[in-house]
């Protein structure tokens, strides 16, 4: 039996997101917010007026990515910019100990907690793409996972005990998300990468059935195309001029800046019936839809969609470049376990075995 489909929102009219004072007196939590996903989260809170923690391990008084300028002080900066109150707190989420001192502050400071989003990562460096399991560094995998995994349930359980305990719950609830890539239960290209993003979807599932009888929803969260700093820095641009980059990439044209997911969060968070999506793993591009959420630039992009699109034209096509072979291969195991996409999967595989393309080939799961 096969995992069901990713939950696909529909719109609920009157509950459009449009910032201003949505989270005005929520107190948030933002672990990992020093750069990418995370900062856009931490922004897009402040925006709708929360408090929000911004913790990392990357700060001005010593950062630990000597490649990356980005610090947490900056990020809290730019969230009182936006309209909230932004706290830096220099948090090695690894740390256990690091851990219960940040929450104990938070309950001395401010008695409650409202809002907690893992978004801790740094396993780019780690990543041993184009290796099989059978080759990749044992040791280095499982660095991985405690960054990317360890650390998310490490907060979690030193986290959620504040939110449970809020005096002054105005019924609303509270919300817990774990930040992941991808929404779907296939397979991620990479053993340990697919093991870490896959896993924290797994974690909000079961917080979400441990937390069955309380006010607290716990969910998993998304993004498309990320235009992240490193991205950024990768293509040669800037977000002023990132659709300069659509030459090297033309998928690029399909990205969203990380205020895009945090402004979907945002719109979840300020929703009192957002408990419905309990345990579910969520895409940033249908809460945008179902929030009326854009983007800074008033863009709405909606990347299964134009990915559905894109892997058409290919099928259609009879000369494939190796980029799209590419696409159909990363493709074809997105859809491992997607029970209303068998069709797709088939013909993807198909063109694959016709024109050389398909590499290994597991059994599909049904």
């Amino acid at each position: 039996m096969g995992h069901p489909r990713p939950t696909v929102l529909a719109p609920r009219v009157g509950l459009a997101y449009a910032g201003g004072m949505t989270l005005r007196g929520k107190v948030a939590l933002v672990a990992g917010a020093t750069r990418g996903a995370g900062r856009g989260i931490a922004k897009a809170l402040g925006e709708a007026g929360a408090t929000v923690y911004c913790t990392g391990r990357s700060s001005r008084h010593g950062t630990v990515d000597p490649r990356r300028p980005e610090t947490i002080e900056e990020t809290a900066e730019q969230v009182t910019a936006a309209g909230g109150l932004g706290i830096a707190v220099r948090v090695d989420h690894s740390d256990e100990s690091q851990v219960v001192r940040l929450f104990e502050g938070v309950r001395a400071d401010q008695g409650r907690l409202d809002i907690l989003i893992n978004d801790i990562w740094g396993g780019d460096s780690l990543t041993e793409w184009g290796k099989t399991f059978w080759e990749v560094d044992v040791a280095q995998g499982f660095e991985m996972m405690e960054r990317a995994v360890h650390t998310h349930i490490i907060t979690s359980r030193h986290g959620v005990p504040l939110m449970l305990d809020r005096d002054d719950d105005d019924g609303s609830g509270g919300l817990v998300v774990e930040i992941t890539d991808g929404a779907f239960y296939g397979y991620r290209a990479q053993l340990f990468y697919d093991l870490c993003k896959i896993s924290v979807i797994r974690l909000a599932y079961a917080m979400s059935v441990e937390l069955a009888d309380h006010s607290l929803t716990a969910l998993a969260m998304t993004p498309g195309f990320l235009r992240s700093e490193a991205v950024l820095d990768h293509f040669g641009v800037t977000e002023d001029n990132w659709q300069d980059a659509i030459e090297q990439d033309v998928h690029f044209a399909q990205s969203e800046t990380p205020m895009f997911v945090g402004r979907a969060i945002a719109a979840l968070a300020s929703d009192p019936d957002v408990g419905r999506y309990a345990g579910r793993a969520l895409t940033s591009w249908d809460v945008a839809r179902q929030y009326g959420v854009r983007d800074v630039d008033g863009r709405q992009p909606h990347w299964d969609d134009y990915l559905d699109g894109a892997v058409e034209k290919i099928l259609e096509g009879a000369s494939p470049s190796a980029g799209d072979l590419f696409l159909l291969r990363m493709r074809r195991h997105q859809l491992d376990f997607d029970r209303a996409r068998t069709g797709q999967r088939s013909r993807v595989e198909a063109f694959l075995e016709r024109h050389g393309g398909s590499g290994p080939r597991p059994s599909t799961a049904t």
